[in-house]
């Protein structure tokens, strides 16, 4: 048996039945990641002898008979922005390379809580300012697909886990997409949330206002039981949503005429020039798909998403300009000495950050200078507003929206040397949702030349459940929303 092949609920049904232990399936995965992860390089760290005693103890609570969450057991990978007690924290950077927590994150604390295993932390763009994982202070991250490929960012540590069989499940960051453009390239699912409904205390800051902790699974079941544990109000974060979190797993149902009548909106704008054309043959075989399940499929406008993908990026730059003016050597993290207290400052932030958080925080002090404040900070803000309205209206004619997650498939890492901001457009369908703060979900649905296409859907606020009951029915009624590596990859 295949043990890294299955998705969450088998695998809890195995421990459940006493088919296999928590060590057994811990051990199974840990040599998946000693066989695989020097060709992926997904992690940053291994938690190898932690995982194991996690899965120990599991083993014993449930011999002794007591009753077990159905993520009891079960290994997940978590991105290294996440704090986790005890455990290497580094946000990919050299500023934070020897930190370690004090203290878990949140929903760290509830997934240990429901007995889920620690398996190891995530590689990421450093401090989540990336589209391909390749600004990572640690090493660059590869596509299972095609290891010649980028497995998309931040999140592609956590993306390219899941999908290869490292991890059953894993914790992302998301900003403007950082969960969904990976989950789209690397053939996973991958959820960002409604803003404040998952906890952010313990979340590493990159942009306060839009960042947001969601799951990447293999199937709607298991995100369903991540999500389930994760969400709920916080009374450490300011911004927690203090509403009741539902059974999400209650959305999923097999009736193939569960969204018979639903309305769902096709946004003109995410539809034009810039689509490949393997992407756009895949979306257009799942909006055929959902019409003959009965659903109606419409398009609406959305005005003003050209314009919010540059407030997006002049707001986030403008808050990782301010968290980041924390790591300055005398506190904590890097400290590099210097003649004085400003050479110090200089050299430490010089030497800490890579090109591209240098990059974030000089746009982003620029954005709040004096100088420049109304025409770049303050315009942004408007845009936001502008945007949030535009979805307003939308859902006012519709029940949920389809669009693509990403315009193309993962593209080489060899097509984007010398270019920077190549894999920044990939982001264009991803970034309005979170200056929304609107839950949005990337579902892979078949493949373009080998490579992953990913559908995306986004809801109202708080609305989570529509979006899983249309990517269920999806998943149900096709074969196209579980593309694998190649198949030599699984033996």
């Amino acid at each position: 048996m295949q043990l890294h092949t299955l998705t969450v609920h088998q695998l809890s049904q195995l421990l459940a039945d006493k088919e296999v232990s928590s060590l057994e399936l811990t051990q199974a995965y840990l040599e998946r990641i000693r066989q695989k992860d020097h060709e992926l390089q997904a992690f940053v760290t291994v938690t190898g002898e932690e995982a194991l005693a996690q899965a120990r103890l599991v083993d014993e609570q449930r011999l002794g008979g007591e009753e077990l969450s159905a993520l009891a057991g079960i290994p997940m990978a978590v991105q290294d922005n996440i704090c986790t007690a005890g455990v290497k924290t580094t946000c990919a950077s050299r500023m934070l390379s020897h930190y370690i927590p004090p203290a878990d994150a949140t929903v760290m604390g509830r997934l240990k809580k429901a007995g889920s295993v620690l398996i190891g932390k995530a590689n990421l763009d450093e401090f989540g300012m990336g589209s391909s994982t390749g600004h990572s202070a640690c090493h660059d991250t590869r596509n299972p697909f095609d290891l010649r490929a980028v497995p998309g960012g931040s999140g592609g540590g956590a993306a390219a886990a899941v999908a290869a069989g490292e991890a059953a499940f894993a914790l992302g960051s998301d900003t403007g997409g950082d969960i969904r453009q990976p989950a789209a390239f690397c053939g996973v699912i991958g959820l960002k949330p409604t803003y404040g409904y998952v906890p952010r205390t313990g979340l590493i800051s990159y942009a306060s206002s839009l960042d947001q902790i969601g799951p990447f699974a293999r199937d709607l079941k298991d995100l369903a039981l991540i999500l389930k544990t994760i969400c709920g109000h916080d009374a450490g974060d300011s911004t927690s949503a203090l509403l009741e979190v539902p059974d999400f797993r209650e959305s999923l149902s097999n009736d193939s005429n569960d969204i018979k009548g639903l309305k769902i909106g096709l946004p003109k704008e995410y539809f034009a020039a810039g689509v490949s054309p393997g992407v756009a043959a895949r979306l257009q075989e799942a909006i055929t798909k959902l019409e003959e399940l009965g659903a109606r499929c419409v398009e609406v406008t959305l005005p003003h998403t050209e314009v919010a993908a540059a407030a997006h990026y002049a707001l986030a730059c403008a808050e990782a300009s301010s968290n980041l003016a924390r790591y300055d050597g005398v506190r904590y993290g890097l400290r590099v000495e210097g003649e004085d207290v400003q050479n110090m400052f200089m050299k430490t932030r010089g030497q800490g950050f890579g090109s591209a958080v240098k990059r974030s925080i000089m746009l982003g002090t620029h954005v709040l200078s004096s100088a420049h404040y109304d025409d770049y900070y303050t315009q942004a803000l408007k845009v936001r507003t502008l945007n949030s309205q535009d979805f307003a209206q939308a859902f006012e004619q519709v029940d949920c929206l389809l669009t693509p997650a990403t315009l193309t498939t993962a593209p080489q890492k060899s097509d984007l040397a010398g270019e920077p901001l190549t894999l920044v457009h990939s982001h264009r369908c991803t970034l309005p949702a979170n200056l929304a703060g609107l839950p949005a979900l990337s579902l892979p649905y078949g493949l373009s030349e080998g490579m992953p296409v990913g559908l995306q859907l986004i809801g109202r606020h708080f609305d989570e459940q529509t979006l899983l009951r249309v990517a269920y029915t999806l998943e149900q009624n096709t074969d196209q929303t579980r593309p694998q590596p190649n198949p030599a990859d699984q033996k």
